[in-house]
């Protein structure tokens, strides 16, 4: 980029981006930055943000580990300020400098030197910006040295400024002056860079000043701000400019950090300086100790962004390096060359046409072939979109123009051209995200490798429109086995989109869920997660328990089970029991981080590893229906839950789980989100089984009370009873199964009169006077009816209610009539019924057909609030009866006894819910007796409140206890009811009526009296105003607040009373269905029978079928497979319900509007685009037509027909060329490129010299090149024995003779005889850019020799492995130390000698001889140049290719050749000190050098072989 300050005058002021091409030197400097998460960096925001103890850790930290630069000596400047002072070489005046620089020291007299005489000190701007009068946006800021470090600087935004992680880094870069684009691309450009920063994380990273390309970015910024309803900062925009350029930046000066500094952005002020952007989050400014230099800031910028680039981002499960993407508007020179440093370093560009300038000359070429780029064509278009400053442009300029925008173009696969309109391109994020997964696809990656990184980029950003577009197509086939890992990845994140693609892209769930995905997803939970917190409360009691232990036990399933029992209820069994480690089919983990990189150990290898498991779980389905339910994860449950099988009760166990953890929720949102979710599964199970009653009635009754081994061993129906799903229970199928139970084997259009008409005279059941629902029972004998009637539930329950009235009348005359000092007959009757009735509830408590334990059954029992009801009276009426049959207690014993006859005629109210009628009265009532006792709560205040004041006024010192009470309590609550105490108001005052001193136990104390004793002395109008304020609010607030909160009640509870009976019916339905037939007391014999069944004979108890039913396996996969089919039927009439909604209907009308409209405006972009194409593909045939018709001419003239015509004059003035030139047009159009490329590379490597720019046209040393004038470079060699002269002097070189064997060193070209000029051969394939033999050894062409060995791939079995019908090969390659990429073992040779040094590194000097001789065997399959980098003008590199192929898989010379490859040690190779050796597979993705790829591919033509 050209230097800033003349940018500045040259109205080219851009602001830039680059990328160096040298490995950072801090790298791998920040183990603890690579384990930073976006969770932990939210949580730090979070607690932190805008604290003072975050102020305080700002305020110690920068300081010490970030510095500014000061000048520290004033040499006077022949320059002065703007202002007109005298100012220093570094531009800042005598008052800007510190004290200690105006002072005479030892620097006295010398000239300034910014590397002496700038020191660093610690910074003094830093902290929180806001800009006055624009918005109270709070941004972060700090000034800091140029050449702080970027681990420092990262660290400072990751871990200080709490930045997360990004995804992806956007640097946008471009005109830094104001420049002028169409509304619609800017309004496109601004929608695009802030969508897919906001979509996949990125940061933005601009210049950061009010001006120009980090303006439009900025405003992009506040628009989305602005119209979206996400909080502010979501977007991070950082800003990187140049401290001494800004405008007002001594407002920025705090020395303890500025919490926050006041900025004003003054651009009418500014003058030559630049004001900051008021939209930019974040601000770094570079401190050189220098005022007014622009630029300053592109060399950190450049380090800073190499350095984050190469930082792993660690998110759900996926590790990738963050990529980074260059997005180009408008620019001048600078900008070329940030272009050209990102394309050279691999970085991708984005370049907006139609922004102006560099933008669009690279935009009008970017699809032309190399060749037609010419010098000629490059100062054309630089006139168009340079018109004013194109005058200023040199020869030179243009030539290096050509060449830089030639390699930028040659490297097609990381230029992407956004076209407003054209290529199907509507959205510039769509276009920045392509552009990073074309580069991705141009990466040396095998096969599925390559797509698997582009999936993970896709996965990174979230962006599934992309995957669907660009990587799921038909150019690669996916195998489910290698969406695994990412499906993991998607889920661990919380990505349903994806989650839905991958299994529509062939995932099987039943394929995808092992043992160890299940415990990677669990020990992934967020930290926030509720099941986290309880998981980690079971472990550590378990870790307790076992005291041995030093570490807390791994996370295993059993402990997933434990949580997931308090869950869904102890009625279900273990879903994941405790597993035996002598079967338990375990794989390793490296837990808990689970990391897909892009090098290095990933999931892929975890799935291949494991696919030999054997899946332990009965259904992977539900596992992960559990796992995203847990998790509240909305979306995710409902894709699982449409992959489900057992979908109804998968619907009702979520639904139970969910309400579940509502309740122990904290976050008021999160549980409502809970209880909206439990709801929306309900409201699935309906749907669902609506779909299946609607069908086949039989089959959905048999779905409810069919045992679910997935779930449990529970039933569909005890699911919703624990759930409280009362919507699902009240069903109309589920209703008409429990009527069904209720009426046992006989027809529920029995009347009620029939029935007990049949048990008051069972031989009516000999006739045909009761129907049964089985025709077989009406033909059967007469015994088998009435076992069959006396078994139905709705007999059992009435016979029940007779023989307790009967119980309670019984109990009722013996408490009135006949309760004798000794017990009567009736009395002891009533005790034997009694008996029987602790009888049935003892059974009731012990009765446990699932196997839930002792505990579980009580803890059931009792929650029943009428099994309550029952103990409790139990217990009272054993407590009379003791009291009773004790002489002395005999009467209290009556007393007892009388109230618990209240309490079992209370009993009557439970008997009395099956009632339609009755039933939902009495849930009312229970509901208003909450309300009474509110009530009553407030009544005791006025009560009291009265009672005690009235008391006080009336009596004098009352001490008997219970007229007190009657005072306070008892009057004053009569008082409500109307009965007024008569002496309150004197008017009924009598003494006769009280005792005067309290004596007579009978009557209250008398009131205050005169001293006669006849007359009131208390005030009768306080007592009288009391009593009338206390009946206002008594009787007629609070009885009407009362009757006002029974309404509201009985308004929201008749709303659902009668689901709420329907669910309580169940209840009594199952108890009288399990109940003895026999009601008691006659029910005792049943009880006996039960004893001997259970205790003698050890029969366990068991459910009856016909509400707990397993299903033989055939059975049950058909009634599952039809429930399925009926799934997909509901799911399908959801969504077309959602379709014909309202308001889905406008929304679907309103993007098709938008469609239309954004169709139209392309119409007229593409309309005017394709006259333009029209014209231009018109003008080139006019062109070679012309060019045709003159050749035509031309060569009929020669031929002697005809002579000169004036006509063709003008033809040939038109089209007429020199020789040179066409012939050198045609060379390029014939070869495409046709000239080396690597050798005129602007930058020689290892080395700080630049070459000569050489556009391709030019190449030719017999094209016409006046200005060629390239730079001598020759590095100097350790042993100069090996090396020719340096050559800065002709008199050495002198003595070499070239083209021909040089004593052991052969000078001859495979190209035949090269041209020597003034002492220098040159390069027979053209110019370079660069005079001197560079960093080769000698002058003329280097020979080097490559071996090919290679041997065909095979498969365990020995076979050949085959791709695409052809066979494949593996290569032996060597890696360099401290390369990235593999090469062939080949290269220099020491002169006279055959073998290349690096092939010697490799094999043991003993098999050197026997590789001599296999190279002289082998095939020659390439001899002549070779486009190296390291190539000059005068020294070249040229080779030998030969191919050592070994067929045979057991060839001795293989197995010799494997044996004496060098052994290393793993200690340095890891270091990447030694050089190692490997087999490869050939692939045009081999990650090889790109002239070892080419000798590769024609080895693998030679044989046939896959490429």
């Amino acid at each position: 980029m050209e230097p800033l300050d003349q940018r500045r005058t040259d109205s080219d002021q851009e602001e830039g981006f680059g990328v160096q091409s040298r490995r950072a030197t801090d790298l791998g400097m920040v183990p603890n930055l690579r384990r930073s998460n976006s969770s932990l960096c939210k949580s730090r925001r979070l607690l932190c943000s805008f604290s003072s103890e975050k102020q305080e850790n700002l305020s110690s930290w920068i300081p010490e580990n970030i510095k500014k630069k000061e000048c520290v000596y004033f040499v006077e400047s022949s320059k002065l300020s703007d202002a007109g002072k005298v100012v220093c070489e570094c531009g800042y005046t005598h008052e800007q400098h510190i004290e200690v620089a105006i002072k005479p020291h030892t620097f006295q007299g010398k000239e300034w030197d910014p590397k002496k005489h700038v020191h660093e000190m610690p910074t003094d701007a830093f902290g929180d910006i806001v800009f006055t009068g624009l918005s109270q946006k709070v941004g972060k800021y700090v000034r800091l040295s140029q050449d702080t470090s970027s681990i420092v600087i990262y660290q400072l935004m990751t871990q200080h400024w709490g930045l997360d992680v990004p995804s992806l880094l956007i640097s946008v870069t471009g005109g830094a002056k104001n420049f002028n684009m169409k509304l619609r691309l800017k309004s496109i450009f601004r929608r695009g860079l802030v969508k897919v920063a906001q979509t996949t994380g990125a940061w933005i990273i601009t210049g950061g000043s009010h001006t120009g390309v980090m303006k439009q970015v900025g405003e992009a910024v506040r628009d989305f701000s602005l119209s979206s309803s996400c909080k502010e900062g979501d977007v991070i925009t950082i800003g990187i400019a140049t401290w001494g350029t800004i405008h007002n930046r001594e407002a920025l000066i705090h020395p303890m950090g500025g919490f926050p500094a006041e900025y004003m952005l003054d651009e009418e002020g500014q003058g030559n300086l630049t004001c900051l952007d008021s939209n930019h989050s974040h601000f770094i400014l570079v401190d050189d100790g220098t005022h007014g230099q622009y630029g300053v800031e592109i060399p950190l910028r450049t380090k800073l962004e190499k350095f984050i680039s190469e930082q792993t981002k660690e998110r759900g499960g996926v590790a990738i390096k963050i990529p980074i993407v260059c997005v180009v508007l408008e620019g001048g020179p600078g900008t070329l060359h940030t272009i050209y440093n990102a394309i050279t370093n691999g970085t991708p560009c984005v370049i907006v046409e139609g922004s102006g300038r560099v933008a669009d000359v690279i935009a009008q070429v970017a699809a032309l072939p190399v060749s037609e780029i010419t010098i000629s064509l490059i100062q054309q278009k630089l006139s168009v979109f340079f018109q004013e400053m194109f005058e200023t442009f040199t020869e030179n300029q243009i030539v290096e123009w050509t060449k830089k925008i030639q390699d930028i173009v040659r490297r097609r696969q990381l230029l992407t051209v956004f076209r407003e309109g054209k290529d199907g391109q509507q959205d510039v994020d769509v276009a920045i995200l392509q552009a990073l997964l074309k580069a991705s696809r141009s990466q040396d990656h095998f096969g599925h490798e390559n797509w698997d990184h582009q999936l993970k980029l896709a996965v990174a950003w979230n962006r599934v429109d992309i995957a669907r577009s660009e990587i799921f197509t038909d150019e690669w086939q996916w195998k489910p086995s290698d969406l695994h890992p990412m499906m993991t990845a998607a889920l661990i994140s919380n990505k349903p989109e994806f989650v839905r693609l991958f299994l529509e892209n062939g995932v099987r769930l039943k394929e995808f869920v092992t043992w160890d995905t299940l415990l990677c997803l669990y020990e992934n939970l967020e930290p926030s997660c509720l099941f986290h917190s309880k998981l980690q409360k079971v472990l550590a009691e378990e870790h307790e328990r076992l005291a041995y232990a030093s570490e807390t036990p791994r996370l295993q399933m059993h402990h997933v089970a434990q949580v997931l029992r308090e869950l869904l209820g102890d009625s279900t069994q273990l879903l994941y029991p405790r597993p035996r480690y002598t079967d338990r089919p375990r794989l390793s983990l490296p837990m808990p981080h689970i990391k897909l990189n892009v090098q290095g150990v990933s999931l892929r290898s975890l799935y291949k590893r494991s696919t030999g498991h054997v899946t332990f779980t009965i259904d992977p389905v539900r596992d992960l229906l559990i796992w995203a339910i847990i998790q509240n994860h909305r979306e995710l449950a409902g894709i699982i839950w449409a992959q489900s099988q057992d979908c109804t009760a998968a619907a009702l166990a979520c639904s139970k789980i969910l309400k579940e953890l509502s309740k122990e929720e904290e976050d008021t949102d999160s549980s409502e989100e809970m209880l909206a979710l439990a709801d929306e599964f309900e409201h699935r199970a309906i749907g669902v089984f609506t779909e299946c009653y609607r069908k086949d009635e039989e089959r959905a009754q048999k779905l409810l009370v069919r045992v679910s081994e997935a779930w449990g061993k529970t039933t569909c129906l005890q699911l919703a009873l624990e759930a409280k799903d009362m919507k699902f229970v009240s069903h109309g199928g589920i209703q008409a199964f429990l009527t069904k139970v209720w009426w046992g084997q006989l027809c529920v259009d029995n009347g009620l009169w029939r029935i007990i008409l049949c048990m008051l005279a069972f031989p009516l059941l000999f006739t045909g006077f009761i129907s049964f629902r089985e025709k077989r029972l009406q033909a059967l004998c007469r015994l088998a009816r009435v076992r069959a009637f006396f078994n139905a539930p709705v007999v059992i329950f009435y016979l029940n209610i007779l023989s307790y009235f009967a119980f309670l009348c019984l109990f009722a005359y013996v408490l009135m009539v006949d309760f004798q000092p000794s017990p009567s007959w009736c009395e002891y009757l009533i005790y034997l019924w009694l008996f029987s009735l602790v009888c049935e509830e003892t059974r009731q408590l012990f009765y446990d057909p699932d196997g839930c334990g002792l505990m579980k059954m009580a803890s059931l029992y009792f929650s029943d609030f009428w099994n309550k009801l029952d103990v409790g009276a139990i217990l009272l009426f054993i407590a009379g009866l003791t009291c009773r049959l004790i002489p002395a207690t005999l009467y209290p014993g009556r007393i007892i006894l009388s109230l618990d006859f209240i309490m079992f005629c209370l009993r009557l109210m439970h008997i009395f819910t099956i009632s339609k009628t009755l039933g939902p009265k009495i849930i009312i009532v229970k509901r208003m007796m909450k309300d009474v006792f509110f009530f009553l709560f407030l009544l005791a205040v006025w009560v009291v409140s009265f009672g005690v004041a009235k008391q006080a006024i009336l009596i004098h010192n009352e001490s008997r206890v219970d007229w007190i009470f009657r005072g306070v309590i008892y009057h004053s609550y009569l008082t409500i009811f109307g009965q007024i105490p008569t002496y309150i108001d004197g008017v009924n005052f009598s003494m006769d009526q009280c005792s005067p001193n309290g004596t007579d136990p009978y009557k209250p104390k008398c009131p205050e009296s005169d001293w006669t004793g006849q007359a009131p002395a208390f005030p009768e109008w306080l007592t009288v105003t009391l009593l009338c304020l206390y009946l206002l609010f008594a009787n007629i607030l609070l009885l009407n607040l009362l009757i006002a909160m029974f309404n509201y009640t009985f308004q929201e509870v008749q709303e659902h009373t009668d689901q709420i009976w329907k669910f309580q019916r169940h209840d009594l339905i199952e108890e009288y269905h399990g109940r003895p037939p026999a009601p008691p007391p006659l029910i005792l014999l049943s009880h006996l029978q039960l004893l001997i069944k259970r205790i003698v004979l050890k029969i366990p108890a068991k459910r009856h079928k016909q509400l707990k039913n397993k299903l033989e396996k055939n059975e049950e996969a058909a009634l599952l497979s039809w429930e399925l089919y009926l799934k997909e039927n509901y799911l399908q009439n959801q969504q077309y319900q959602h379709k014909q909604r309202p308001e889905q209907k406008i929304q679907d009308i309103s993007e098709k509007v938008d469609t239309m409209v954004d169709l139209l405006d392309m119409d007229r972009v593409k309309r005017s685009g394709s006259t333009e194409q029209r014209l231009a593909s018109l003008e080139e045939q006019v062109t070679q037509m012309g060019r045709s018709l003159h050749w035509i001419v031309t060569t009929l003239k020669d031929s002697g027909f005809g002579s000169g015509a004036g006509a063709l004059t003008l033809a040939q003035r038109a089209f007429d060329e020199p020789d040179a030139e066409l012939s050198i047009r045609k060379k390029g159009e014939e070869g495409g490129d046709g000239y080396h490329v690597s050798a005129r590379h602007l930058l020689y490597p290892d080395a700080r010299i630049m070459r000569f720019p050489v556009p391709n046209e030019k190449v030719p040393w017999e094209a016409e090149f006046l200005i060629y004038d390239p730079p001598f470079y020759t590095a100097e060699k350790k042993d100069a024995t090996l090396t020719d002269p340096v050559g800065d002097t002709a008199e050495p070189l002198s003595k070499i003779n070239y083209n021909v064997v040089d004593g052991l060193m052969d000078r001859c070209s495979f190209h035949g005889t090269y041209v020597v000029q003034y002492g220098f051969p040159l390069n027979p394939m053209g110019r370079t850019g660069l005079r001197g033999r560079g960093s080769l050894s000698w002058f003329g062409p280097n020979h080097t020799l490559q071996p090919v060995v290679t041997r065909w791939k095979r498969n365990q079995g020995g076979g050949i492995c085959r791709k695409s019908v052809r066979k494949m090969l593996e290569v032996l390659v060597v890696k360099l130390p401290q390369s990235e990429h593999w090469a062939l073992p080949g290269g220099s040779r020491e002169p006279g000698k055959m073998l290349p040094r690096k092939l010697k590194q490799v094999l043991q000097q003993e098999y050197w001889v026997t590789f001599e001789t296999l190279l002289r065997q082998g095939t020659e399959v390439y001899k002549g140049y070779v486009d190296d980098p390291r190539n000059t003008d005068n020294a070249w590199i040229e080779t030998v290719a030969v191919s050592i192929h070994f067929q045979d898989q057991n060839d001795v010379e293989l197995k010799r050749l494997e044996e004496n490859l060098q052994t290393h040690d793993p200690k340095e190779s890891a270091r990447g000190l030694e050089m190692s050796t490997e087999w490869q597979v050939v692939d045009r993705r081999i990650p090889l050098y790109v002239n070892h790829k080419k000798i590769l591919q024609k080895v693998a033509s030679l044989f046939g072989a896959h490429f």
